[in-house]
């Protein structure tokens, strides 16, 4: 009894390191050929919703997705089974996706149509960032999180503004177009002026008069001021993230400080850095 009970752990032990384990050939070739089936797999959805290939294609489609489909079912069972908390595993984040990524499917045979929600199969290729030894780059993802979290006051405050502006703006091309140029309701007008301060309006209503014409001229200048603020209030954001991201070490040689944190040596003699601060 204790010899099966010794070679279920030493089989779970094994399993673990090569499936949540990238330090092994083994556990990085799983990964690899995980990640490799995970973007065949969002290709054939990809490729199921266009028509002449889904007549063509579509029952070798749909043998692969299920084939897939079993794959993903085994690998995310075999997760839990040798994972060291298997509850903690299946509330993660990436155990929420690896259900979610199999479910569709199985939901497709009561649901048609619900197979298309795998495409969320995609955010188990967040896995790349740990297979390739990638989380150094995370950093630099926090940092514009965190500017993006301390602008948003600011941001809110702007779009609220640009709101008032687009509805201000409507309603004079509403009084002044009217349903006879194609602003048949102030909505309408609320559709055109938005699409016009974001691009340069796609067509479908224009306006008739020169007044109109000159309003519309205004909006669109106006667009490109009001793309501009919110790229600069992040901007700001950013390099006071950058400035709060700096090391307070200072350079026994030159005495410079505002290193990066990871920095090993100074960026102005090129020292080597204590490594406590």
């Amino acid at each position: 009894m204790a010899t099966e009970t010794d070679s279920e752990s030493l089989l779970k032990l094994k399993l673990r390191r090569i499936i949540f384990g990238t330090d092994t050939p083994a556990g990085r070739w799983f990964d690899i050929s995980l990640i490799i089936c995970i973007v065949f797999s969002v290709m054939l959805v990809f490729l199921d919703t266009v028509a002449h290939i889904n007549q063509q294609y579509g029952e070798i489609i749909v043998a692969l997705e299920w084939t897939f489909t079993v794959l993903f079912t085994l690998e995310y069972l075999l997760r839990l089974y040798c994972s060291a908390k298997s509850l903690d595993y299946a509330k993660s984040f990436y155990g929420v996706v690896d259900l979610l990524s199999v479910l569709p499917t199985y939901l497709a045979i009561v649901f048609p149509g619900a197979n298309f929600t795998m495409v969320i199969r995609v955010l188990r290729l967040f896995r790349v960032f740990r297979v390739l030894k990638l989380f150094r780059y995370l950093s630099e993802g926090n940092l514009l999180l965190r500017a993006m979290l301390q602008s948003s006051r600011k941001v809110f405050l702007f779009f609220f503004s640009v709101s008032l502006i687009v509805v201000v703006l409507s309603a004079i091309m509403y009084v002044v177009e009217g349903p006879a140029h194609g602003f048949s309701s102030i909505p309408k007008s609320i559709y055109w002026t938005i699409v016009t301060i974001t691009t340069v309006g796609y067509g479908d209503i224009t306006p008739g008069t020169d007044l109109g014409q000159a309003i519309a001229a205004v909006t669109m200048l106006l667009g490109y001021s009001i793309i501009a603020i919110p790229t600069g209030i992040l901007t700001a954001e950013i390099s006071q993230e950058i400035g709060r991201a700096k090391d307070i070490r200072s350079c026994s040689n030159c005495l410079k400080v505002g290193h990066d944190i990871q920095a090993l040596y100074c960026n102005k003699c090129g020292s080597e850095l204590d490594k406590e601060l």
